[in-house]
């Protein structure tokens, strides 16, 4: 049986790398991170876009360097839209869940309220592992 491929929303790596993930969250993380992690260019925008100290700026970007960036597809954009129409959701969530869906990955995310109910969605919260 194949390993599940993950995409990783923008909350659950800040909260990878700020430490506040439980010990069970941390070890599914380190499988995830050291398999190389697929994140939406979404995320590289939301977390390099950060002003944060130059430690750990240089650390994000270290993280968005060994990582695959997913842009954003002609058919990402239109299951986006297909998602905004139906669920209302916001333009980030939108375009990071439609990337999901799109590659057939589960999305990881502390934020499952802002996915619910989206078709075609699969969602694991790291503080729930």
């Amino acid at each position: 049986m194949e390993q599940p491929q993950y995409l990783v929303d923008t909350n659950a790596i800040i909260d990878y790398l700020g430490q506040k993930l439980p010990i069970e969250g941390v070890q599914f993380m380190n499988e995830v991170i050291d398999a190389i992690p697929n994140v939406s260019v979404i995320s590289k925008i939301e977390l390099l876009g950060f002003n944060a100290p130059d430690q750990y700026y240089q650390l994000l970007v270290g993280l968005m360097n060994d990582a695959v960036v997913l842009d954003l597809t002609s058919e990402i954009v239109d299951i986006s839209i297909d998602i905004r129409k139906k669920h209302r959701t916001k333009l980030p969530d939108a375009v990071i869940a439609a990337t999901a869906i799109f590659y057939k990955f589960t999305l990881i995310s502390r934020n499952i309220s802002d996915f619910k109910n989206i078709k075609g969605l699969k969602v694991v919260n790291p503080y729930s592992i």
